[in-house]
């Protein structure tokens, strides 16, 4: 087993399977687009092991904790790293975290955006240590899709191995 791979198990994390779209959505763009040494992944929302949306749903400051908020951040990251293992085969292949958009659904007067962002950038900085993970990052307050709390996108950087 790969190295990233092996730490996600030791954690007593899981990748989940990839979303389970709500009947009648159509998802028609790829979750992973892969260019020469960069891997760009669509935005994506917290998810249950089987691929299905996880909860609690709502927005960040009303029906959703700000550690609610965090914890689901935390889902989004596994959502990417299972997206990028299907992609290149392999995590280890990443280099380099170059960026992380994250929009959080958040309730009006609600604006710790970059707190509840935090769970997604603590993971992969401890997953991927300080030099890989390393990242630029935003974190703005919207309406989300499926009324998730957290929809983040990412850049990264990977070896020039074949995909």
């Amino acid at each position: 087993m790969a190295i990233i791979e092996t730490r996600i198990a030791a954690m007593g994390l899981q990748l989940p399977r990839p979303l389970q779209a709500p009947p009648g959505l159509r998802l028609p763009f790829e979750w992973v687009r892969v260019r020469a040494r960069r891997a760009f992944v669509s935005g994506q929302v917290p998810l249950q092991a089987d691929g299905r949306l996880a909860g609690p749903l709502g927005k960040v400051g009303a029906e959703v904790s700000p550690e609610q908020g965090y914890a689901a951040a935390r889902l989004v990251a596994l959502a990417h790293l299972a997206s990028l293992q299907r992609a290149l085969g392999d995590l280890d292949r990443i280099t380099a975290w170059l960026r992380v958009f994250a929009m959080v659904n958040v309730a009006p007067g609600f604006y710790e955006t970059p707190r509840v962002t935090n769970g997604y950038s603590d993971l992969i900085l401890e997953l991927f240590g300080p030099e890989v993970g390393a990242h630029a990052r935003s974190s703005i307050g919207m309406v989300i899709p499926l009324n998730a709390p957290v929809n983040c996108e990412a850049e990264v950087e990977i070896d020039g191995g074949d995909c």
